[in-house]
């Protein structure tokens, strides 16, 4: 196939394109770069079937950009760790808005398949737990998070009006917490902030008392998840993530353990409207898609720490 993915450079981005070359699919990456980085790319400048344009999707391709034939879009462009779209609370509402359409339409043009990045931050700070997909949220609407939660919940609102509307075939996938190689080592969330703080020797940051809850899913099972996703034809929203939930103390300490780290805890305020409880219900990724992740914590992570201990290392 011949497929479009935004967000190309960023951490999931980068691996789903991995992915589908993998698969003999010839991809064309794009990405302004706001968040993303070209050395999550850079192992790809000698693959003839990929291509990158960077470009912002908020603003209409340019005349001469000709991606040829289209089967499948893949939209991931958007910000997606607190402090990066707390800095780019605009652009974040913009690529969630009209960059998602933007793409959408481009999808209707070539008749291809759409399929758009959603989160597990349209639950909000959930009231049902675990969070199934028929859960309509707990959101603040105007808090600092609304920025990245409310462009979401308008874009899936979007995608399903083309859906219905104009017959658009199209894709949801709720993402959970997810780490890995390539995550962003100073993006501010839970893994990459304890790892490296780990790998310094420094006291690892646990915000409020640290029995708030997570459900981290390692980077290659969400991404296959997405892929049997893709192939399916399911229109409505599918959570993908790993169902076992932990607290955030466990995760330090599971980083402690995994990189030999004397570190302490130190413990700091909870940011306002952060999620006290997060954990999917993926009955509906088992049922339709035969999926379930299998990469346990531990493992997660000891697979991820030379990708950081590079970073550390590059640092330096």
């Amino acid at each position: 196939m011949h497929i479009l993915v935004t967000g190309a450079a960023g951490f999931l981005g980068s691996h789903l394109t991995d992915w589908l070359l993998r698969e003999g699919h010839t991809v064309i990456g794009v990405d302004n770069l706001c968040t993303g980085t070209c050395e999550n790319l850079a192992h790809l400048a000698a693959e003839p079937r990929f291509r990158f344009f960077e470009w912002d999707i908020c603003r209409r391709f340019p005349p001469d950009f000709d991606p040829g034939r289209l089967d499948y879009v893949f939209n991931f462009a958007s910000p997606a760790s607190p402090p990066e779209y707390l800095r780019l609370a605009i652009a974040t509402l913009s690529v969630g808005s009209a960059g998602t359409q933007n793409m959408v339409e481009l999808a209707e043009s070539h008749g291809a398949k759409f399929l758009h990045a959603s989160t597990s931050e349209c639950y909000g700070d959930p009231l049902q737990h675990p969070q199934s997909e028929d859960y309509w949220g707990n959101v603040n609407p105007i808090g600092p998070r609304s920025v990245y939660d409310e462009s979401k919940r308008f874009s899936e609102a979007l995608v399903m009006a083309y859906h219905r509307t104009r017959g658009v075939d199209t894709r949801m996938v709720r993402i959970f917490n997810t780490y890995g190689p390539r995550l962003n080592p100073s993006d501010g969330r839970a893994v990459s902030n304890f790892i490296m703080q780990a790998l310094r020797g420094e006291p690892l940051t646990v915000y409020g008392d640290g029995r708030q809850t997570r459900s981290f899913c390692y980077v290659d099972d969400l991404i296959e998840g997405i892929i049997r996703l893709a192939r399916s034809d399911e229109h409505l929203p599918v959570n993908i993530g790993n169902p076992r939930e932990c607290t955030i103390l466990e995760c330090a300490r599971a980083v402690l353990e995994v990189t030999g780290s004397k570190s302490e805890l130190r413990f700091e305020a909870l940011p306002q409207d952060d999620p006290i409880r997060r954990q999917p219900d993926i009955s509906k990724a088992r049922r339709l898609l035969g999926w379930e992740p299998r990469v346990e914590l531990r493992e997660g992570l000891a697979r991820s720490l030379d990708f950081f201990r590079s970073k550390l290392s590059a640092a330096k």
